[in-house]
């Protein structure tokens, strides 16, 4: 697993996600910005933080869950 990928991402107040359908938004107090997931990653919401888990050993999976992780954590400052 991706070592970045393990730390969830704590969302600030104000700050929404959604993640439906293979897309993942967020929607914060500077505007909207939404995004395809990679089919690799499991992009959860839990309370206020998301978690993005590699789904299978393979070197793209590790790299695209810190991937997707680092992009959230970008979109949702804290």
């Amino acid at each position: 697993m991706s070592r970045i990928a393990k730390y969830p991402v704590p969302l600030p107040k104000g700050v929404e996600v959604n993640i439906a359908s293979g897309q993942i938004s967020v929607k914060g107090p500077l505007g909207t910005i939404a995004r395809a997931a990679d089919p690799n990653v499991d992009v959860k919401k839990d309370g206020d933080k998301v978690v993005c888990k590699a789904l299978g050993n393979s070197n793209h999976a590790n790299a695209m869950s810190g991937t997707m992780r680092a992009l959230v954590a970008t979109w949702s400052p804290a």
